[in-house]
């Protein structure tokens, strides 16, 4: 195997597929197994779910986050029964669950059991404190950070690649910032089909339910190194606790998480799990880097002959 230094990535909500994982886990027995014991962390029959329900039934907060790890580790241990190893990981919000399950810094249960909590906690308080989130295409971070400023009830979420900033608040105040944003030039402000405004304050009530859950559980240091999008560094197994509880109402800094692994060296991106988003934001972010998503049996072989190489 060459020299590459491989980052694995995870995705996040809104990277969910009727029939995720199905194909995987039927031709490689390690990943249906991973179904099998998330199934029996979150009281979900995450095997019918991922594989035969309609994208309808999948996209509630409370069922999409469980499955979407589940795919994930399950896409993984795919790879692994391959001998392919990461050298950093990272994931885009509930995906740092399964980036931090990837490198033993959690079992695959307890990371399943959380996010099913995280899920029930983030769809509470959005009940709780309704909200909304947009993407503004087209403008600088400064730009879209100004216009949170300036407008009360809405803030910057997630960082995902230049000239995409996905901001969340109080339904007026993404509707006044959307429109704000498109008369200072942004190509094009999108309404987000998300349950609640989350990465911000006001579901900071998630934080205090999804708390005592994380207090239980016992982080070991990653066998990899750990990259956060709350930071955007590399963190310790001190530091994993409080990240994951400050992570539902702080923005995901994947641009500046992804620019530092750049720099570091990581020159293959390896997106593990359904969907294609974080290889598309990978790209937009640095042209030079080698991109990837494994998500069934054709772009895992196309992989294994890269990685391979």
């Amino acid at each position: 195997m060459s020299a590459q230094k491989i980052a694995f990535c995870f995705p996040g909500q809104g990277s969910l597929e009727a029939g995720m994982g199905r194909e995987i886990a039927l031709a490689v027995p390690e990943a249906m197994d991973v179904y099998r014991r998330a199934s029996e962390a979150s009281g979900l029959d995450l095997v019918r779910l991922c594989f035969e329900a309609p994208e309808a039934e999948l996209v509630q907060t409370e069922v999409q986050q469980p499955a979407l790890v589940a795919t994930s580790l399950a896409v993984l241990a795919a790879l692994r029964a391959d001998g392919f190893e990461p050298d950093v990981v990272v994931g885009h919000s509930v995906g740092e669950f399964s980036a931090l399950a990837s490198v033993g810094a959690i079992g695959t249960p307890e990371a399943i059991a959380l996010v099913r909590e995280r899920g029930l906690a983030m769809a509470e308080a959005a009940r709780e404190r309704p909200g909304s989130m947009a993407a503004i295409l087209g403008l600088e971070d400064e730009a879209v950070e100004t216009l949170c400023r300036q407008i009360l009830g809405v803030w910057p979420a997630n960082y995902n690649c230049p000239g995409q900033i996905v901001i969340s608040g109080e339904n007026d105040a993404v509707e006044e910032c959307c429109a704000e944003a498109e008369s200072l030039g942004a190509r094009r402000a999108i309404k987000l089909k998300v349950s609640g405004a989350f990465h911000s304050p006001l579901v900071g009530n998630a934080g205090k339910r999804l708390k005592p859950a994380i207090d239980l559980v016992r982080f070991h240091e990653p066998i990899a190194p750990f990259m956060s999008t709350v930071t955007a560094k590399i963190e310790p197994a001190t530091r994993l606790g409080s990240l994951l509880v400050t992570q539902l109402t702080a923005p995901v800094r994947f641009t500046q998480a992804a620019r530092e692994l750049v720099h570091g060296g990581v020159t293959t991106f390896v997106e593990v799990g359904p969907g294609n988003v974080l290889s598309g934001l990978v790209k937009r972010i640095d042209k030079s880097v080698r991109t990837f998503s494994v998500n069934d049996l054709a772009s895992l072989e196309k992989a294994r002959e890269a990685l391979s190489s």
